[in-house]
């Protein structure tokens, strides 16, 4: 099997393991799908070290690493909430409708923080790329209240930063995109940028 065969296969077992983990919270008598969980950390850990695949590659498993980092942090919350009963009312509407879109790239960004990793997402055009601005904006907002920094950034003037140092990188190093991290140096918070071919 080549690596995008097993990718594609990753893939689909995520998106089945999300519909089975969304019938076993809305049924008491299921049991949690651990079996398809296993396929999918088996194929994750597979390829954690990124050794033989290339950038687009790469950019896929981690795109979908990411993803099942959100899941997992959201089946754990609803699981203690399903052992423990509802002892909020936002307990009770997380195990109705999720966590938010944005909430969930602050998740998996904090979680990748917390693990000394990089939260990195990148940039081709601002427009079409405008979530994984959210989400870097999330990420670094995230941070930020975890090390007790202080911001008064909002979205719209970071998004417009970002868009001035996407052009700027992309002309200074003919790129054509730019990946941006969230990273912890030092206990500070800092966003970097480089040029990606």
């Amino acid at each position: 099997m080549t690596i995008d065969e097993e990718l594609n296969l990753l893939d689909s077992n995520l998106r089945r393991l999300k519909i089975e983990y969304e019938i076993y919270f809305s049924n008491p008598s299921k049991r949690a799908p651990a079996d398809i969980e296993w396929k999918v950390l088996n194929l994750l850990r597979k390829f954690s070290d990124g050794g033989r695949m290339s950038f687009s590659q790469r950019y896929r498993y981690n795109e979908m690493a990411q993803r099942y980092a959100i899941y997992s942090d959201l089946w754990r919350k609803k699981l203690k909430i399903k052992e423990e009963g509802y002892s909020r009312p936002q307990d009770a509407m997380l195990s109705i409708q999720g966590i938010r879109t944005a909430e969930e790239h602050a998740a998996a960004a904090a979680l990748q923080l917390a693990a000394n990793k990089a939260f990195s997402v990148v940039c081709y055009d601002l427009e079409a790329d405008s979530k994984n601005v959210e989400a870097l904006f999330q990420a670094m907002m995230e941070a930020k209240k975890k090390t007790g920094e202080t911001s008064s950034a909002n979205f719209d003037s970071f998004k417009t930063f970002v868009k001035k140092k996407t052009e700027q990188i992309r002309q200074d190093y003919n790129c054509k995109a730019v990946e941006y991290s969230v990273e912890l140096e030092n206990g500070q918070v800092r966003l970097k940028a480089k040029a990606k071919s």
